[in-house]
């Protein structure tokens, strides 16, 4: 039967699903054990399953991702929290030339069980690192696979997948969803595979993460005036699978994707050359991105300015209706770059 949770309530369900299905695995993290977290995703956890298996750590992102690394080398399969976006840099060394190289470099004899939890994007009032988005710099590091859960179904059965993989998994979790509640089902989505959210034979909408709510909000709106979007949840961002959105472009021949990262070089343009590949004879238009601007996240009373909206999504539809308009509406970038 299935029940209705937030996406953090279903990410400390998933987790104590794990933790009780395999004593080898633990969890690793700054504030995560008497005190939950700062989410509370991990509430309850340590005083459950014990301080040894619910490890609050120091301050010091490198030394827990590398002593992850050790734990994940003698048999454990650790899950390690970084409490904020921002606050992975530290670690970043660690995560690309160790977690993400260690099968590859023994010749595949040693796997990497381990899972990285990064609460990530803005939208919550946030001072500086604290709503990043950097999950294109994962999906660029071989070795690494990323997943973005935007429904409390997938963060109970994705989290519990990725503790099961014997490979090196980032998950990227919406913060600004953790309260959003939803059904959990019986049966999780089979992982590594795009879902589309809503039907739609006029546009395509090509999304992930926290602006999955914000593209089914645009759907409806357009619905509103009698354009049916259709709305495409990647859900694995590596390694992508685009067969969906092919087959959705294929039918509506227009497309936009959408994501809070920068727009240059952010998971948009890789998707958006790929389309081109693949769907070039079947569009009626140039690929549409509304995305987050090429600029330092700004501070928070300035972010919905930063962030995509519904307007911004349904006036780069619009603009992929306009035969006479070659430049779609959101350009995603600021005069100067660094502004």
């Amino acid at each position: 039967m299935s029940r209705r949770l937030s996406i953090a309530a279903a990410l400390n369900a998933g987790l104590r699903a794990a933790l009780e299905s395999d004593r080898h695995v633990v969890l690793m993290g700054e504030d995560i054990g008497r005190l939950g977290g700062v989410f509370r995703v991990t509430d309850g956890l340590q005083k459950d399953f014990g301080a040894a298996r619910v490890i609050d750590t120091p301050l010091a992102e490198s030394a827990i991702v590398g002593s992850a690394v050790g734990l994940a080398m003698r048999g454990y399969r650790p899950v390690v929290e970084i409490q904020f976006d921002g606050f992975v840099y530290p670690a970043y060394d660690q995560i690309v030339n160790q977690v993400a190289r260690l099968h590859s470099r023994s010749g595949g004899t040693q796997r990497m069980p381990l899972v990285i939890r990064i609460p990530y994007g803005g939208g919550i009032g946030a001072i500086e690192h604290h709503s990043e988005s950097p999950e294109a710099q994962f999906v660029m590091t071989p070795g690494l696979k990323v997943l973005a859960p935007s429904s409390p179904h997938d963060a109970f059965w994705m989290v519990q997948q990725a503790v099961a993989s014997d490979d090196p998994i980032v998950l990227m979790e919406p913060k600004r969803r953790y309260w959003e509640t939803g059904e959990v089902g019986e049966e999780p989505h089979p992982l590594w595979s795009s879902q589309v959210r809503r039907s739609g034979g006029d546009a395509t909408l090509v999304t992930y993460g926290p602006m999955v709510a914000t593209c089914l909000a645009a759907a409806e709106a357009a619905a509103a005036e009698g354009r049916e979007l259709e709305v495409v949840d990647l859900r694995t961002l590596s390694p992508l699978d685009l067969e969906p959105v092919v087959a959705s472009v294929r039918r509506t021949g227009r497309v936009v994707v959408v994501h809070e990262a920068q727009r240059t070089l952010g998971l948009g343009a890789e998707v958006a050359a790929r389309i081109g590949e693949r769907c070039f004879f079947h569009l009626e238009a140039p690929v549409g991105r509304v995305t987050g601007y090429d600029i330092h996240y700004p501070p928070s009373r300035a972010e919905e300015h930063f962030l995509p909206d519904v307007d911004r999504i349904l006036d780069t539809v619009d603009a992929t209706f306009d035969a006479a308009d070659a430049e779609l509406a959101d350009s995603g970038s600021v005069e100067g770059g660094d502004a």
